[in-house]
């Protein structure tokens, strides 16, 4: 069996996570996130996970190690893993995608989801310790933000497209049937 790398692109809360979450759990799949790097290094200098510190040391990184510094990370750490089904979430920068594709089985996929939907996930989730308090013009002001802006043009070059705006049995059965149509 090759390996089969899926790279998940989307806007926020559309579904990425979920489905790395469930392949993990159901199919013993390796998973990566770039926001994992920047949470470490926010816990180390104990400075709380927020949208807007992940963003701040995300950029601080990138302006001082150059702009493929996390895609050149994320990017050995794949080839180095040795699964047959390795899941990377969180993809957002043209060098995510350029570094990544140079893997041989490694697949882009955009999961999509409405607005109103990934807003209701947001707020249910808790994931950042600023999401809970936020307004829906909170949330679309979110996606003016530098680490959202190439997510749509990134999310063109997706070989795969996965609707998310139905309920969980909808998105795994689409991730089972993505899966099958690439492992061999």
């Amino acid at each position: 069996m090759n390996k089969v790398i899926f790279g998940f692109v989307g806007q926020i809360a559309s579904g990425k996570g979920t489905a790395t979450e469930y392949l993990k759990t159901k199919h013993s799949a390796s998973t990566y996130r770039f926001s994992t790097m920047l949470r470490d290094v926010l816990d180390r200098m104990y400075i709380d996970q927020t949208r807007e510190n992940l963003q701040t040391i995300s950029q601080v990184l990138r302006e001082n190690f150059g702009e493929e510094i996390m895609a050149r990370v994320m990017t050995e750490d794949v080839k180095n893993d040795k699964d047959k089904l390795v899941i990377i979430d969180g993809i957002r920068r043209p060098d995510d995608v350029r570094n990544l594709k140079k893997i041989p089985g490694f697949i882009l996929v955009h999961i999509t989801a409405d607005i109103e939907k990934r807003f209701e996930r947001i707020k249910k989730r808790n994931e950042n310790l600023d999401d809970q308090q936020k307004t829906l013009e909170e949330f679309k002001e979110d996606h003016k933000k530098e680490a959202e802006l190439k997510i749509n043009d990134i999310a063109s070059e997706a070989k795969e497209i996965i609707d998310n705006n139905g309920n969980l049995e909808n998105l795994y059965q689409n991730l089972d049937n993505l899966l099958k149509k690439y492992q061999s």
